[in-house]
Order: structure tokens, then sequence, then C-alpha cells
């Protein structure tokens, strides 16, 4: 968003035409709901990263030949089975994965086959679950935004079952997942709550292979759509403060409570999903799409 500048009230759009109050709406609900999308992105990432350290300490050394192609296949059938004995649930994603993207699926595989030959830890299946999800989302999460409303609308349903079993755990860890956020106790609540992350990382393949298939070319959400998402949401008693601080992250002094911030997140995926059907996907499709450029 190369025109949009940030000025003493918060982010803005450049001058431009008449209606800048409703545009700067638009652009600050916009920003929500990318915030939410990337969520899930950050939440998946964070075993990834902390590999990551961990990788960058270690001393640095010549990077060795490419393994032989019998130890590379080997090292690949164990770490599939692994994947298949200690996370089911995650193994309905792989498969599903090798189905509609085997040479990604052949490519991710074979990445982590050639990481254990080079004697890294390959044994922690939410760090793999988490570099699949990364790797399907940036060579083709674009398609995402194409599927037909069923496939594009599950991802934001998923994301409300998660913001829904983080509240019931930790209400910190809610507000953290709304707003974008990464923490080592997400990738803890990601190894006791499999079947959910699952559902997540599936819900994006589905859609990409909907995207694919369906190609459906949406117009970007317009003044109205925004303006209709802020006004639903007041009638579901979310008061001004509430507003501003799910929509352009401002917190009042006092700052709203975790636990009532928690549930204006959630009141606000539920109020998403209550737009008309075209606006709603407009939106939603604009995140999915901003998503898999990040």
């Amino acid at each position: 968003m190369s025109d949009a500048y940030h000025g003493e009230e918060g982010p803005v759009l450049a001058r431009g035409p008449a209606g800048q109050d409703v545009l700067r709406l638009a652009l600050l609900s916009f920003a929500a709901v990318i915030a939410v999308a990337l969520a899930v992105a950050f939440f998946l990432d964070a075993g990834r990263q902390a590999a990551e350290t961990q990788s960058a300490e270690a001393p640095n050394v010549t990077a060795p030949e490419p393994p032989a192609a019998e130890p590379l296949a080997l090292a690949r059938g164990t770490i599939e089975k692994e994947i298949a004995h200690d996370a089911p649930d995650y193994a309905v994603f792989f498969a599903r994965l090798q189905s509609a993207l085997p040479s990604q699926y052949d490519a991710i595989l074979d990445d982590f086959a050639k990481e254990s030959l080079d004697g890294k830890d390959v044994r922690n299946v939410d760090s793999l679950l988490s570099q699949a999800v990364r790797e399907v989302r940036v060579s083709n999460g674009i398609l995402a935004a194409k599927a037909d409303g069923p496939a594009l609308a599950r991802i934001f349903d998923v994301q409300l079952a998660m913001m829904q079993a983080l509240a019931a755990t930790d209400a910190k860890l809610c507000v953290d997942f709304l707003y974008g956020g990464a923490s080592e106790a997400f990738f803890t609540f990601s190894a006791t709550h499999r079947p959910l992350v699952a559902d997540m990382a599936i819900a994006g393949l589905d859609a990409i292979v909907s995207g694919r298939t369906n190609g459906i070319q949406r117009d970007p959400p317009g003044d109205a759509d925004f303006s209709q998402l802020s006004s639903a949401m007041k009638a579901q008693g979310v008061n001004d403060a509430e507003v501003a601080a799910i929509l352009d992250g401002k917190q009042p002094n006092p700052p709203i409570p975790d636990a009532r911030m928690c549930a204006v997140g959630q009141i606000y995926l539920k109020t998403l999903a209550s737009l008309p059907e075209q606006a709603r996907l407009r939106i939603y499709a604009l995140a999915v799409s901003l998503m898999a450029r990040s």
C-alpha cells in the first residue's frame, strides 16, 4: 500500500476524492482482517522460529554434498512413518497435500529428509507441519482467494474456533492471536491442540485446491462493505473504544481487559461472517490474498 502514510490520528489514505473518512475506516478495518489472517501464519511459525534460532547458534560448517538417493528415500520414509504414528491429524493434511500438490509434497518431504541426514532433529511434528504450511502458503496461497464461498469461509470459521479454544485456555493468548502475535506459548498450545491446528492447515489447502479449480475473480471490498461491518459490530454491543481497538489497534487508557478484548475479537469474526455474502467474500478474499503475499 504505497499510497498510505501514518498521520497523527493513525493510518490514513493519501489525499484523494471525497469520502476520506469512509476510506480511512476501510483501511483500518482492512488492517484488522489482515491481522487475524496473519495470526494463523505466525501461530504455525512459532516452532519453526525456535528451531531456526537453535540452528543459527550452531557453528558454521561447509554445506555437505547432496545425499544419495537411497539414504534420502530411507530418511523420508522414516519421517512419513513418524508423522503418521505421532500425529495422525497432521498426517491427514500431508496426505491431502500429496494428492493435491504432489510435486510440492515431494519437495517438502525431501527437504525434511535432507535436514535429517544433515544431523538436524526432525522429530518435532509440530515444527514439520509449520514448515509445510508456510511453504504451501508462500507458493500457492494466492489461489485461495479464488476459492468458492464455502472453502473461503472455512478458513475464517476455523480461525474463530481457534480463538474460542484459546479463550478457554488463556485470554492473553487469544488476544495475541487476534493481533498476529507469536510466542513459545503458541507453540506449546499447538502441541496440545493438534486436531484444531490440522483443521487450520487443511482449510487453507482446501481453499487453494478450490481456487485452482474455480478461479473466481472478486472485486475488492468497497467503502460500504467496511462501513457495514463497523455498524454491525456496534449493533452487537461493541462500543466505540472497542471498535477502535480492534480496527486500528488503539487501546484506551485504561486498556481493555484481555477477556473482553478476546470476546470482542470473536464478535468481530462472527459479525464478519454475518455480512451479506458478496461483501463478506470480498473481504475474505482480500485478506487471504494479502496473507499469501506476506
